[in-house]
């Protein structure tokens, strides 16, 4: 799938209210949402966000806000959906990579959205293509949307694997690594299933593989 470093975005990223590792630690999927809208500063925060995973990736991540369609549908009813109005569309150009960038560029808006008091969830199938407010150039492809907003609950979670079962590493496994793979155990997969393996390559490079 590719390779990462301990120097990344994920490692050093802090913000004044929450680290990025109180966020990973805290966010949960959330699927039911109360009415209030967000503020016009949280909307900038999370534009500016998006705007430089825009250009450093060449994707075509997008903020949608106040529209109620998208999950209006009984798609929406039958993925237990409610009260969602903003998201955030996760689409770029077709490539062999898209799917690891979609998923390394939409967890990390998912936990900045975290560190700003806000809950999401990683949504697949059950939703609307809205194409009034979602922009899809014919080069590109929509991946999967991100619902956001404040959670009627902060949402529950899942269970998680021993590291033993998705890490491989030979001799003394430095802390950094070991911290790596409890914030890839709690993150987002599909069904739960946490179907993937980290393998220390020696230095700091990370392979990780479906």
């Amino acid at each position: 799938m590719g390779e990462i470093t301990n120097n990344s975005y994920f490692c050093i990223i802090k913000t004044k209210t929450m680290t990025l590792q109180e966020a990973i630690k805290a966010r949960h999927s959330v699927r039911t949402y109360d009415e209030r809208p967000l503020t016009i500063d949280q909307i900038r925060e999370l534009q500016s966000e998006i705007n430089r995973c825009n250009t450093d990736t060449g994707m075509h991540l997008q903020l949608v806000v106040n529209e109620p369609k998208a999950f209006g549908s009984k798609l929406a009813h039958y993925g237990r959906f409610q009260n969602v109005r903003n998201y955030i569309v996760v689409a770029g150009k077709k490539s062999r990579y898209l799917k690891m960038k979609s998923g390394y560029y939409g967890e990390r808006l998912v936990l900045k959205a975290q560190t700003m008091g806000l809950n999401t969830c990683w949504v697949a199938l059950t939703y609307s293509k809205n194409h009034d407010v979602m922009s899809i150039a014919a080069d590109e492809r929509l991946v999967c949307v991100i619902a956001l907003g404040y959670g009627a609950n902060p949402g529950t979670g899942h269970k998680v694997k021993p590291r033993e079962k998705v890490m491989k590493a030979k001799g003394e496994v430095p802390e950094w690594f070991l911290r790596g793979v409890d914030a890839a155990l709690l993150a987002p997969t599909a069904l739960n299933q946490q179907r993937f393996a980290l393998t220390l390559k020696g230095g700091n490079r990370v392979k990780a593989s479906a």
